[in-house]
């Protein structure tokens, strides 16, 4: 069924997110009723790409489940990482090391940047979110909040172990210096989001200095902390390397990221209570990636440049997954481009990705879409500034898988 023109499954979709954005107080049930809405419109009257009735909905679920495991196992499991990275003391000793002032917390944004080259981004977010609650006293501007999800994304955009879909792209065949380049874009985008960020924050709550003098580092729950990213790198590396074709039937990352947090267990007590917080958050985000998989795409416009900076805003509101797998299947896309484009739009809503949505879950005050845009403005502005700098510099070079 089709209103103007449009799937109705868009306008479903549309309606949830405006829920979403409207009562933020309520993200979950909205989500929750969304998702329900849809499956059941899919379920007796449009049926689903996999088939009609409960055997379309079994087999759509079958083919998604992995990615619904893969994200309920990493926010759960890089929330029990990050409270431990807080309670280790490393982020009460960072002002030794960082300059006064905002170029402070500017520091703490490059330092997430640089960790998500390498990290899950979600980890990167959650870290950064960490040292953010020690240094300025719990006191975090949701500008700041909603630039440390950007610079984890950002980070995440020109490695292909640093984000979910350009880790894809690897798998699919694209060399990581098909990718390398998106750092152009990236790292004008820290600049950009980040300087403008770091100003909020020290007019909002400056960097604690001086307190912890005599604060030493609890270097159990730090090996804890390395014990956890090692299976996750270890686990995304392997895994897509050697193993691809059957990395699409088990969640591996997210099964490594659990066996390091039980194999620590006698190590030091993991904070099991940081779960409850998480999991209204975690929910909502597997509400929303699967009603994103049940929208009716099947294809994308033509690649160019074009194409690829409007994916960038249409992935702060749909899941960069699915949109990632289409430009694939599709061909022609400068990856690079393609990468930060699908990797940073999504910060530009807290919705937008799963390191947003773990920021939130750690401060529940980021969830307004309304002033995440207001506080917020500069990583829409990033994104286009970087974007033109990247394309003005490097150009558009796509390439065929």
């Amino acid at each position: 069924m089709q209103i103007i023109g449009i799937p109705l499954e868009f306008i479903l979709f549309a309606f949830t997110l405006l829920g979403v954005a409207l009562f933020h107080h309520h993200t979950f049930r909205v989500a929750l009723i969304g998702l329900l809405v849809l499956t059941g419109y899919k379920l007796f009257f449009a049926g689903f790409k996999t088939g009609t009735g409960l055997a379309g909905l079994a087999a759509h679920l079958g083919h998604e489940w992995v990615t619904l495991a893969n994200l309920f196992c990493l926010l759960l499991g890089f929330a029990i990482l990050a409270r431990h990275f807080e309670k280790s003391h490393v982020p009460v000793l960072l002002p030794r090391f960082l300059p006064a002032g905002w170029l402070g917390a500017f520091g703490v944004l490059v330092i997430v940047w640089c960790i998500s080259a390498f990290l899950d981004n979600i980890a990167a977010a959650l870290i950064g979110g960490a040292m953010a609650h020690q240094l300025f006293r719990a006191k975090v501007h949701i500008g700041y909040l909603a630039a440390i999800v950007a610079a984890s994304n950002a980070g995440g955009a020109f490695s292909v172990v640093g984000d979910t879909t350009t880790t894809m792209m690897w798998i699919a065949g694209v060399s990581p210096g098909e990718v390398f380049h998106a750092i152009v874009a990236s790292a004008v985008a820290l600049l950009v989001s980040g300087l403008v960020a770091a100003r909020q924050q020290h007019a909002y709550s400056p960097i604690l200095r001086h307190v912890h003098a005599h604060t030493s580092v609890e270097w159990k729950r730090i090996f804890i902390v390395l014990m956890i990213l090692v299976f996750a790198i270890s686990a995304n590396v392997v895994v897509n390397q050697f193993f691809a074709e059957d990395s699409a039937r088990l969640p591996f990352v997210g099964l490594a990221v659990w066996a390091a947090i039980f194999i620590t267990a006698p190590v030091y007590r993991h904070d099991w209570e940081v779960l409850k917080a998480s999991l209204s958050g975690t929910a909502f985000l597997l509400f929303l990636v699967t009603s994103a998989s049940m929208m009716p795409v099947e294809s994308l416009p033509e690649a160019s440049w074009r194409t690829a900076f409007g994916l960038g805003f249409i992935s702060a509101v749909f899941d960069n997954i699915p949109l990632t797998a289409l430009a694939i299947r599709q061909g022609g896309y400068d990856w690079g481009v393609l990468a930060f484009a699908v990797g940073y739009g999504g910060s530009m809503l807290w919705f937008g990705s799963s390191a947003g949505v773990a920021i939130s879950n750690m401060y529940p005050e980021a969830k307004s879409a309304a002033n995440w845009l207001r506080y917020g403005w500069h990583v829409v502005l990033a994104y286009v500034v970087g974007f033109m700098v990247m394309m003005t510099l490097m150009g558009w070079h796509p390439s065929s898988l």
